[in-house]
C-alpha cells in the first residue's frame, strides 16, 4: 500500500509510482486522491488508468510516463540537490495538507524546516512603485523578526522584495515551472540565497518551462501555504487578486495595503479592502489578526485514506454514467447535488466524475463544484 501517513518515508519504487501517476496527463491532485481512495495504491491505479480514461469518453488511451522517464527526472533532481516530498511525509508543508486538493508530490530544494514556522504570503505588482517595494520589504522584515516565514512567487517587484527582505529569517519561493527553470531568469541568484535559510518548491516536473496557465497554479500554492496573504500593490486584473481570491476560498486571512486612488497599481488592493480584506498600514495589523491562528497548522493524520465502502460498491454502468453526465453542464454544480439528483451511491458518482476527469472532460472548482468541458 502507498497510503501516506504522518511521518511516512516512501521507498524509491513507491516514489517513482507516485511520480508516474501525477505526471500522467489529466491526473491532477483531485483525481490522484480519488484513484488512491478507490484502488488503494498508485501501482494499482496505474494498471487501471487506460480503462478508466476510455470509460470517461477519451478518444484514445492515456499515455502513462515510462519508468525510464521518471527515473531520469529523479536523477535530475538528485544532481540539482533537490528531492521529491510526498503528502504525509516529513517536510511536506503542513498548511498545504488542509487546502482543497493539495499537490501529492512537491519538488523541494532547501530546508523543509522552514515549514515548521508560521507562514505569511506577501504578493503584489511586478511593476511595483518604490513605495510599494519599501512597504513589502518592511512588512517581510518585521514579520520575519516576529517568527514568521514569508511565502511568495519569486516574481519581479513585490515578490522579489519580500523574498530579499526575509532571507535572514526564512522565506519560501513557489515556482510556476520546474525547479531548474526559474522565472524570471534574473532571480536565479536569489534562489541560491533562499535555499540557504528557506526552501524553493514546485509541483511541476523538472525541465518544465512555465506557461501563462501555470502561474495561477503557483498562486494557489502560495495562498495555500500561508495562514494569511498580504497584497501590497495590485491592478484591477492581476495574478495577485487571483491569489487573494484563492486565499479567501481556502479560509485564509486576506490583507491589503491601501494606496492612492489615482495609482492604477492600488485599484486592486483598494478594491480588496472594500470587499472586506483587512487594511494594513503597519505590521502589527497582520500580527494581531494572525496571533489566534498560531498552532492551527495541523492536518488530518491520513490525508489520503481509503473509504471502507468504496471498493464494495458496484462500478457504474452506462446508465449510471448517462445519469451523472446529464446533470453536468458548463455551469459548476455541487457534487452533493449530483448525488441527490441522480439518487446514485456517492462512490458511483465519484467514479463517473473520476473517469470524466481522466478523459479531460471535467473541470473541478473550489467548494466541491464541477463542470463539464465541451470541446470546440
Amino acid at each position: 500500500m502507498t497510503k501516506p501517513v504522518a511521518g511516512l518515508h516512501l521507498s524509491d519504487r513507491q516514489r517513482l509510482n507516485w511520480l508516474r501517476l501525477i505526471r500522467t496527463p489529466n491526473v491532477g491532485p483531485a483525481s490522484f486522491r480519488a484513484l488512491i481512495n478507490r484502488f488503494g495504491s498508485t501501482e494499482a491505479a496505474l494498471e487501471v488508468l487506460p480503462e478508466l480514461t476510455l470509460s470517461g469518453g477519451a478518444s484514445r488511451s492515456v499515455r502513462i510516463p515510462a519508468i525510464a522517464a521518471i527515473e531520469a527526472e529523479m536523477q535530475a533532481a538528485k544532481r540539482a540537490g533537490a528531492r521529491f516530498v510526498c503528502i504525509g511525509e516529513p517536510n511536506y508543508p503542513p498548511l498545504l495538507k488542509n487546502m482543497d486538493h493539495p499537490p501529492p508530490v512537491l519538488a523541494m530544494k532547501g530546508s523543509g524546516a522552514v515549514f515548521t514556522m508560521p507562514t505569511v504570503a506577501i504578493v503584489g505588482a511586478r511593476n511595483a512603485s518604490l513605495a510599494g517595494i519599501k512597504m513589502a520589504r518592511l512588512l517581510a522584515a518585521e514579520l520575519g523578526r516576529a517568527g514568521y516565514a514569508i511565502v511568495s512567487g519569486l516574481a519581479r517587484g513585490i515578490d522579489t522584495a519580500a523574498h530579499q527582505s526575509s532571507l535572514p529569517t526564512g522565506t519560501v519561493a513557489v515556482l510556476a515551472g520546474g525547479l531548474d527553470q526559474p522565472y524570471p531568469p534574473e532571480n536565479a541568484g536569489l534562489i541560491d540565497e533562499i535555499i540557504e535559510r528557506g526552501a524553493v518548491v514546485s509541483e511541476m516536473p523538472f525541465g518544465w518551462q512555465p506557461r501563462a496557465q501555470d502561474f495561477p497554479r503557483r498562486n494557489r500554492l502560495v495562498a495555500g501555504a500561508a495562514l494569511g496573504l498580504v497584497v501590497v500593490e495590485a491592478a484591477e486584473r492581476s495574478g495577485s487578486l487571483i491569489s487573494a481570491r484563492l486565499a479567501a476560498d481556502m479560509g485564509r486571512l486576506v490583507f491589503a495595503v491601501p494606496g492612492s486612488p489615482l495609482d492604477p497599481r492600488a485599484r486592486g488592493t483598494n478594491g480588496l479592502i472594500k470587499d472586506g480584506a483587512t487594511l494594513v498600514t503597519e505590521t502589527t495589523d497582520i500580527l494581531n489578526a494572525l496571533a489566534p491562528l498560531i498552532g492551527t497548522q495541523s492536518a488530518p493524520e491520513n490525508p489520503v485514506e481509503e473509504p471502507s465502502d468504496f471498493p464494495a460498491t458496484p462500478p457504474p454502468g452506462d446508465s449510471e454514467r448517462e445519469r451523472v453526465i446529464g446533470t453536468l453542464g458548463q455551469t459548476p454544480v455541487n457534487i452533493d447535488e449530483i448525488i441527490r439528483h441522480t439518487d446514485l451511491h456517492p462512490a458511483q458518482v465519484a467514479m463517473v466524475l473520476l473517469e470524466l476527469d481522466l478523459a479531460g472532460r471535467l473541470e473541478r472548482h473550489t467548494g466541491g463544484y464541477v463542470s463539464l468541458i465541451f470541446s470546440h
